[in-house]
């Protein structure tokens, strides 16, 4: 079986990572009175870029897995897939980050004892259990991911999709009780994987409704859904917002997790001939989704070395520049760098048949 390439959820990635852009560019700007405070304010509405982008790759890589599970080189073509496409880029990076910012900034380098959790993916469990780690802060999402590739393909291989659909809930109700326990400790619940893992898990079941064909003609029913999700999402995020309410730490996430389902599931039954459709199959949202991965890893180095070395430049001419250097950059590393180990991947296509490829960052 084939799995049919959906152009459309380029526009979608690329929606995640302009969100989380925003988010780290605007956010805590300017005062609360002036235009910078309000961008400031609702930029935080961009950290929902991270849920979207954990939806996105749950349903991603399930529809992969799902069609491949027969497959004689099930593990082994997934797993060394999955290394050709994030490795080389992110320790691309650490190293970047590690040896050679500092000598942009004239700083001290890290000692190795603060960065051996981000070199084995463990940096999500030092933020959450507050082990000394000094690193790139936005790596914690990568982890989450890289460790969900761990658990995943295992539970798909060996469940039905009955069972899958069990293991969903199993996962859903586990990360809230997961919240639940690290609230009840004084500790932070955005990072850790079990209290992240229900966001990747609910993409995973828009994988299986794929395989029954159940998102087909449904449309209507997921623009529906998110409207429904949406609107109440944003309101308690009005109401609540600043008040350290501990139970909303529990539910919101569940929240935004199914704004992201639902907006997942519309692009996918979309019509090609509505506006959606064409937007996010559109030449500049395909490409920027394309490179996505890259705009995630570097938008937060370039910011402040933008701002380091253009300290008197206005906020809007440093917005551009940020943007246009974070592009220009992800966009090089994409081409010139990701794309070499992009192109191994023909050695392990899925089935050995197929050269069609997919992924949660661009390819």
């Amino acid at each position: 079986m084939r799995l049919p390439y959906l152009k459309q959820l380029d526009g979608v990635r690329a929606i995640a990572a302009l969100m989380v852009m925003f988010l780290h560019f605007f956010n805590g700007l300017g005062g609360n009175q002036s235009l910078l405070g309000i961008l400031g304010h609702y930029a935080v509405i961009g950290q929902t870029g991270v849920s979207l982008f954990f939806v996105l790759s749950g349903f991603l890589i399930t529809r992969i897995l799902l069609v491949t599970k027969e497959g004689p080189h099930y593990f082994s073509d997934f797993y060394i897939r999955r290394v050709l496409r994030i490795f080389p880029l992110y320790y691309l990076f650490l190293i970047i980050y590690y040896f050679f910012v500092p000598l942009l900034v004239h700083s001290s380098s890290v000692p190795f004892s603060g960065q051996v959790y981000y070199w084995v993916y463990l940096q999500n469990f030092a933020e959450t259990f507050k082990w000394h780690a000094v690193g790139p802060p936005h790596f914690w999402s990568l982890a989450v991911e890289e460790h969900f590739y761990l658990l995943w393909p295992c539970l798909v291989f060996f469940l039905s999709k009955k069972g899958i659909k069990i293991a969903v809930v199993v996962i859903l109700f586990l990360a809230v009780g997961c919240r639940l326990e690290l609230l009840r400790e004084g500790r932070e619940v955005y990072y850790f994987t079990l209290t992240r893992m229900d966001d990747l898990a609910i993409g995973a079941l828009l994988a299986v409704w794929e395989t029954e064909g159940r998102l087909k003609g449904s449309a209507k029913k997921f623009a529906i859904g998110l409207v429904l999700t949406v609107i109440p999402t944003i309101l308690l995020w009005k109401v609540v917002t600043g008040k350290s309410i501990g139970s909303m730490q529990v539910i919101k996430f569940n929240l935004v997790a199914l704004c992201g389902f639902c907006l997942v599931g519309f692009a996918i039954a979309a019509r090609e001939t509505s506006f959606f459709y064409k937007l996010m199959s559109s030449r500049f949202f395909r490409f920027t989704g394309r490179i996505s991965y890259g705009l995630y890893v570097y938008h937060p180095l370039c910011y402040p070395l933008i701002e380091y070395y253009f300290p008197t430049i206005s906020v809007p001419a440093r917005f551009l520049v940020s943007f246009g250097a974070t592009y220009l950059i992800a966009g090089l590393s994409y081409y010139l760098f990701e794309a070499k180990f992009i192109a191994l991947k023909k050695y392990f296509a899925y089935g050995r048949d197929r050269t069609t490829h997919f992924s949660t960052f661009g390819a």
